[in-house]
């Protein structure tokens, strides 16, 4: 997996460990190992502007996902199964991440703004992957999985 993150927020973060597990969630989706993702950390005032011009909403949000190509996780969806193939390589595309507004939810939600940064990583990545959770199926369906994800990777970080 090719996966750059680019922190231009000002507040120090593991980059590292998000690398690992965008990297574990892609691989347990299914996706090709060739396949690009791009982690661009913001501040409130560049999180607020991207959320005005691309959702129409004002202030700074959490997470937004910018998906490039039109890209599936394996056939039969959710995380990859024994002798799932992955799909073809491809542009993911970008999550943008504001770790103001994480460490705020962090502290609300009872645990560390990192744990809150890779929550939000797995979201905006099952998003960049066609999840969506405005009906409550599929909420039920991302929610889900975002927990799965997110447990299996606290298994491989144990695991080190």
């Amino acid at each position: 997996m090719s996966i750059e993150v680019a922190n231009e927020s000002g507040v120090e973060i593991d980059e590292s460990a998000l690398v690992a597990l965008a990297g574990h969630v892609l691989e347990e989706m299914g996706i090709h190992p060739l396949a690009e993702l791009s982690i661009l950390i913001v501040d409130e005032p560049a999180m607020a502007a991207l959320n005005e011009q691309w959702m129409g909403e004002s202030g700074p949000t959490d997470v937004l996902a910018f998906p490039m190509d039109e890209l599936r996780p394996n056939p039969g969806g959710g995380a990859r199964k024994e002798g799932d193939v992955p799909a073809d390589p491809a542009l993911l595309g970008d999550v943008v991440l504001c770790p103001q507004v994480a460490a705020r939810q962090a502290a609300e939600a009872g645990h560390s703004a990192q744990e809150e940064l890779e929550l939000l990583c797995t979201h905006g990545i099952l998003h960049l992957l066609g999840y969506d959770h405005a009906e409550p199926e599929e909420h039920a369906e991302m929610f889900g999985l975002q927990a799965e994800l997110l447990e299996s990777w606290r298994g491989v970080r144990r695991e080190r």
